[in-house]
C-alpha cells in the first residue's frame, strides 16, 4: 500500500530462469500484487517463480501455454490487475534491469493526477544510457523515438521503448486492449492507444543495469526500428481518423492529409522535372518550377501547422 492505494506490479517474463529471481526478492513492500505472466517460456521460469512465491505471498503466477508477446503478457497482468483493485499498475521486466528502488518516482505522478501513465527515460540522469547503451540500440532508439513522437502525439516524450511504466486503473479500464500491438513494439503502440484516449503522460528519469555478460534486451537497433515502423505508420493514422475526425473534429486532421499529399506530390513533380531537362533536354517552364516549389512548401508549411496543433492537443 502507497499512500492509501493499492499498488500493483506486472513483470512480463519468457526464459528469464537466471534474473526473474533477483527481480522478484527487490521488489519493494509498498507493492501489493505481484503478478509474473510467464508468456510460454521453455525454461525453468515457472519452477523459479513458485519457488519465490512460496516465501512471498504476494507473487501470482498467470501463464500464456503459449507465446502470446511482451505485449498481450502485460495486457494480460494490466486486466488482473485491475480486476483486483490495484489503483496504479507498475510494469518492470523479469530481466533485472529495471531498479525498483525508485518506483514512488512512477506512482506518484499518477496518485497526484499529474498523468495517468508514466514512463522510463534512461537519458536524463547522471548515469544515462548515452554513455552505456551499445551504440547500435542507442541509434535503432533515437529513430524510433522521432518516428513515434510524431505517431503518437506526444512530442515531448524520450526514450519510448523504456518498458519501465506505470498507468492508473482509470486508462486500463477505458482502453480497448484488444486493438493494441503485441509483440515487440508495445510501448510505442500503447502510446498510441493512450493519446487516442487524450491521457496524460509524463516522463520519470532513472537508471538504467546492465548487467555484464547477460542478454537483457531483444532491441536490434536498425532493424527493430524497420520492424515496428509500419505499425507506427498504421497506428498514426488510425490515432488521427479517431481522435481529431470521429471523435472530436479538429482541423489538424485537414492540415495533416493535405500534407502528406502535397508534400510527397512537389517532391515527385520536382525528380520528374529534373529526369525532363537532364536526360531528355526538355526546357522547364518559369510556371513548371513555380508550380514544384509552391507543392513542396505548401506540403510542408501544412505538415508543420498539423504537428503543432497535435502538439498543443496532446501537451
Amino acid at each position: 500500500m502507497h499512500r492509501n492505494q493499492k499498488i500493483g506490479l506486472v513483470i512480463p517474463a519468457r526464459n528469464e530462469q537466471k534474473l526473474i529471481e533477483p527481480t522478484l526478492t527487490h521488489v519493494p513492500a509498498l507493492i501489493d500484487k505481484i503478478y509474473v505472466v510467464d508468456d510460454g517460456s521453455t525454461d525453468k521460469t515457472c519452477e523459479v517463480v513458485e519457488s519465490v512465491r512460496q516465501k512471498d505471498p504476494r507473487v501470482e503466477l498467470i501463464r500464456h501455454e503459449k507465446n502470446q508477446g511482451p505485449g498481450q503478457a502485460i495486457i494480460t497482468g494490466y486486466e488482473k490487475a485491475s480486476q483486483d483493485d490495484c489503483k496504479v499498475v507498475v510494469v518492470v521486466g523479469g530481466d533485472y534491469q529495471m531498479p525498483l528502488d525508485c518506483v514512488t518516482d512512477f506512482i506518484d505522478p499518477i496518485i497526484d493526477k499529474e498523468a495517468d501513465y508514466t514512463k522510463g527515460n534512461r537519458f536524463e540522469t547522471g548515469k544515462g544510457a548515452f554513455d552505456r547503451m551499445p551504440i547500435t540500440r542507442l541509434f535503432g532508439n533515437i529513430l524510433i523515438t522521432a518516428l513515434t513522437k510524431i505517431a503518437c502525439g506526444y512530442y515531448k516524450v524520450v526514450d519510448v521503448v523504456d518498458g519501465y511504466t506505470a498507468i492508473s486503473k482509470r486508462a486500463i479500464d477505458a482502453i480497448r486492449w484488444e486493438r493494441a500491438w503485441k509483440g515487440y513494439g508495445y510501448p510505442m503502440n500503447f502510446l498510441i492507444q493512450l493519446n487516442m484516449r487524450g491521457f496524460k503522460i509524463k516522463d520519470i528519469p532513472r537508471d538504467a543495469i546492465y548487467l555484464p555478460g547477460e542478454r537483457q534486451s531483444q532491441i536490434k537497433g536498425i532493424r527493430y526500428a524497420l520492424k515496428v515502423s509500419p505499425m507506427l505508420l498504421r497506428g498514426f493514422f488510425w490515432r488521427i481518423i479517431q481522435r481529431y475526425l470521429f471523435r472530436n473534429f479538429h482541423p489538424l486532421v485537414i492540415f495533416y492529409f493535405l500534407g502528406i499529399f502535397l508534400f510527397p506530390l512537389g517532391v515527385t513533380y520536382g525528380f520528374f522535372l529534373l529526369f525532363e531537362e537532364k536526360i531528355r533536354h526538355i526546357d522547364i517552364s518559369p510556371g513548371q518550377s513555380v508550380l514544384c516549389a509552391l507543392y513542396i512548401i505548401t506540403g510542408l508549411q501544412f505538415l508543420l501547422f498539423a504537428m503543432l496543433f497535435d502538439m498543443q492537443e496532446s501537451s
